[in-house]
């Protein structure tokens, strides 16, 4: 579809997007300035690893790895960039580190060499009581946000919004090629970050895209942490409404049908809204869900067609 024929469909999409940040609470602004700091940088034979501490919010320091590949893509001068977002599994005190050394339930090798090894450079920060900025509780940072009139969720998104605005400003890397990823709380962010900031051009979610009905349903609803819960959301947006905000940029989610996480009824829910909203705007190759025999876990599958997802679009 041509840009023109799109713009009311952008321009709905810009008015809901806005509506949606706003549900995410007293935010600290979005303009602030922010500032980073070299802690460590080290040579990793494939890639370097720049580890960073970055004032995103005015609050906490965020800290951060940059990968950067020393072989980029044949035929580019610069890498693209995907932004990495852990996951949770309760793994409070390793956070940024999973993109170096996965999870029990993420494929070997980790997304970094991965990543790096394609020529893509890579950031991941610690999220919200996560990694290095564990010590407090999940409940007590969420309730004390909360009485601050923020929601956990929408400052984690805040941070990875501020982180992309950090890594734009890289010289190494090409900013208009961002993509993003994550699995379980990392889908979630990667789906929530793609949706609100149109600077990321893919995205890719493992294993958390949820329907909220479908969740409730199935009774659900402490399959997932205290940070996934937004107030007033549900009167306001599905899941499928949050995941329409990405199109038309291209957008793959996998999922296994055994996963609690991810009730079956909702995948298909959302799977045929996207198709809907893609469709109607001639952008039907853009998204694609691909559903395995599997539950909460990345499977070898799911790690080759992520892979190639990037490869293919950025």
């Amino acid at each position: 579809m041509e840009i023109d024929a799109l713009e009311p469909f952008l321009a709905e999409q810009r008015g809901n997007r806005n509506r949606l940040y706003a549900l995410l609470g007293r935010l600290p602004a979005r303009n602030r300035p922010i500032s980073a700091e070299t802690v460590m940088t080290e040579d990793r034979g494939t890639y370097t690893l720049t580890k960073l501490s970055l004032d995103l919010n005015g609050i906490e320091p965020v800290p951060a790895y940059l990968l950067l590949p020393k072989q980029p893509k044949p035929g580019r001068q610069k890498p693209p960039v995907i932004v990495y977002h852990h996951s949770h599994g309760g793994y409070y005190g390793v956070g940024k580190e999973e993109l170096l050394h996965p999870a029990p339930y993420l494929q070997q090798p980790g997304y970094g060499e991965a990543l790096t090894q394609r020529g893509y450079a890579v950031l991941a920060i610690d999220s919200w009581v996560f990694g290095e900025r564990s010590g407090r509780s999940e409940s007590s940072v969420f309730k004390e946000m909360l009485w601050h009139g923020r929601s956990m969720l929408g400052m984690m998104l805040y941070d990875s919004i501020r982180a992309v605005d950090y890594v734009v400003t890289r010289p190494e890397v090409d900013a208009g090629r961002i993509g993003t990823v994550g699995m379980s709380m990392g889908s979630t962010m990667a789906w929530w970050l793609g949706a609100l900031d149109t600077r990321i051009k893919a995205v890719a979610d493992i294993c958390c895209l949820t329907d909220f009905q479908a969740l409730m349903k199935d009774g659900g609803l402490d399959r997932h942490g205290l940070y996934y819960y937004v107030p007033d959301l549900l009167t306001q947006f599905t899941a499928s409404q949050i995941n329409a905000l990405i199109a038309p940029r291209h957008h793959l989610s996998v999922a296994g049908d055994a996963d609690p996480l991810t009730p079956v009824e909702g995948l298909e829910r959302i799977d045929r809204d996207l198709k809907n909203v893609y469709g109607s705007i001639g952008a039907a190759d853009a998204w694609k869900l691909l559903r395995y025999d599997a539950a909460h876990q990345e499977t070898p599958e799911m790690r080759e067609e992520v892979l190639a997802f990037f490869d293919r679009v950025l």
